[in-house]
């Protein structure tokens, strides 16, 4: 029996000392287990399952100096393949007496190969997750970018790593080569290339120092594409560090000049200090004191409130918000969300300026865009609230099954309003500003308002620097979209041509609807049967319309 208990015990022993001659210890590197660096990430897809990031897997070189016998051979050896690496710098890094040094990392399989050939001791390659965005520059400011150790630092990747937690699940070896639930955003990658590649035109056709667009479904929320130029590639992190590759339309803010005139106008309408048969007093200039507020191209007449937004008169503007009174128009301001940082799911945002309390003056300058600067997104939802019956809904980047309800508490605008806002912002298509935008758009029913605002140079307003932007809804007779496209510092096009938002930013508004609305399933056909008898609460009276346009354009 001892002999047999002996045996046995013997018998394990031989066991473990073979399990654990043929055990891979765990290499470590700052005390973590380097397995950490097959951490995954979720896939992102677009709304229709289009992959627009995902993980791949990388080799990267690392070396064991204990292990390196002859560091000048190895490093030789190295740089015949890597032939970037400094040599300085590779040789410090092999005389040393740790255990582990990186190398290069995240390297190509042919590299891989070149390398296992020199037959270094001492250096070998381990596996790594790698982030890939197939879709490269075009969704850039949306998706944001990884680190070297595929932890999210910007975009809707930071958002990730936040949301799911997964700086705690890499920890604790819950995401490691493992395929986890893909998340779905709201975007159209179709809708989206389209929206980058007029951007990229633009910084071409008007030499604009930049340009930015988003699309959003006024019904949802979803924004559908979201671009802004000059970007970056996400496979190449440290393009995001370079000079004024920031998202313009979530973290920069402008002054949006006449594009905030419906936003105006549509306030004093619900608040019934103006009716669209009402008219405005635009003979002469606004004064404040040796200070005068006038118009661009005035008419010098009385103006009903349809021709104020056909006209983009300063002064008639102005008149609107004074029949209102300076406190009622600054509470709009605050329902129509322009006092906080727009919510959504990026972390780049930035918080607007607007006074409050508003001076008389304020007021003033304010209701015609000046004064007071928000971010693009900010615009483009209350753009969106002006023709979805008056909902202020929260934009959002991830896709919503099933679309969301209208949440009740979140309407600031009547539906009797929103749908003379509709009407309005159809009719400067037809007869103001917005005409170049829907020849180019002809019979998808867009309508919408141009802004032309003076940029800030040295604390003085430039005569020669301009933004442009063009705030559009369609198609009107049932509003689905809204969007918003701006043009930092453009050109005249050409001779004869001007720098003015309807020159540019209209122009790709135009053509931005034409090539997307079949996209999304908006159908070209004539606008008819508006139901123009809710505008007022009475018989329309014609004299308040522009001759030029009949009700059935309308």
């Amino acid at each position: 029996m001892a002999v047999w208990v002996m045996i046995l015990a013997f018998g394990v022993v031989v066991g473990r000392l073979v399990w654990f001659g043929t055990l891979e210890a765990p290499q470590r590197v700052d005390g973590r287990v380097l397995n950490a660096t097959l951490a995954s990430r979720p896939t992102i897809l677009d709304r229709n399952g289009v992959p627009m990031a995902l993980d791949i897997r990388a080799p990267s070189l690392f070396a064991e100096p204990r292990n390196i016998i002859d560091v000048e051979e190895a490093a030789q050896a190295i740089t015949r393949v890597l032939p970037h690496l400094d040599t300085r710098w590779l040789r410090k890094r092999l005389d040393s007496q740790s255990g582990f040094a990186w190398i290069a990392r995240e390297l190509t399989p042919q590299v891989e190969k070149a390398m296992m050939h020199q037959g270094i001791p001492g250096l070998d390659f381990l596996v790594e997750t790698r982030r890939f965005y197939p879709g490269f520059r075009q969704a850039a400011h949306v998706l944001g970018g990884v680190n070297i150790d595929n932890g999210g630092i910007a975009g809707i990747e930071a958002y990730i790593d936040k949301a799911f937690d997964l700086d705690l699940l890499h920890s604790i070896g819950l995401a490691r080569d493992t395929a986890m639930e893909p998340v779905r955003l709201s975007i159209d990658m179709r809708v989206q290339n389209v929206l980058h590649a007029e951007l990229e035109d633009a910084m071409i056709r008007y030499s604009a120092t930049a340009s930015a667009g988003a699309l959003v479904d006024v019904h949802t929320g979803e924004v559908i594409a979201m671009a802004s130029l000059p970007d970056f590639d996400p496979n190449q992190p440290a393009t995001m560090l370079e000079k004024g590759r920031f998202n313009r339309i979530t973290a920069g803010k402008f002054e949006p000049a006449s594009i905030f005139k419906p936003v105006t106008i549509a306030a004093a309408l619900d608040a019934g200090a103006i009716t669209l048969g009402d008219s405005v007093d635009a003979r002469t200039p606004v004064r404040f004191g040796r200070f005068a507020i006038s118009d661009y191209y005035g008419k010098h007449r009385m103006l009903t409130v349809p021709e104020v937004l056909v006209y983009s008169s300063n002064i008639g503007t102005v008149r609107i918000a004074q029949a209102m009174g300076k406190d009622k128009f600054r509470a709009s301001l605050t329902r129509m969300g322009f006092d906080a940082a727009p919510k959504i799911e990026l972390p780049e945002v930035t918080a607007p300026v607007v006074p409050n309390p508003l001076s008389e003056v304020a007021a003033a300058t304010i209701s015609f865009g000046h004064g007071l600067s928000v971010t693009p997104i900010q615009m483009l939802r209350a753009t969106a609230a002006l023709v979805n019956g008056g909902y202020l809904l929260q934009p959002t980047l991830l896709r919503q099954d099933g679309g969301q309800s209208a949440d009740p508490s979140k309407r600031v605008l009547s539906a009797k309003t929103s749908l003379q806002m509709r009407y309005l912002l159809r009719l400067n298509a037809l007869e103001g500003s917005a005409r170049r935008a829907n020849a180019l758009a002809d019979g998808f029913r867009l309508g919408g308002k141009t802004g032309t605002a003076e940029k800030v140079v040295a604390g003085r307003y430039s005569n020669d620097l301009v933004t442009t932007f063009f705030s559009s809804a369609f198609p009107l007779d049932a509003p689905r979209f809204a969007m918003v496209i701006m043009v930092d510092e453009p050109k005249p096009e050409a001779p004869g041509t001007g720098r003015t938002a309807a020159y540019n930013a209209g122009d790709m508004t135009g053509r931005i609807i034409a090539r997307v609305a079949p996209m999304l399933k908006v159908l070209p056909s004539d606008w008819v049967n508006f139901p123009t008898a809710e505008l007022t609460d009475g018989p329309i009276d014609d004299g308040f319309i522009p001759h030029e346009t009949t009700r059935a354009q309308i």
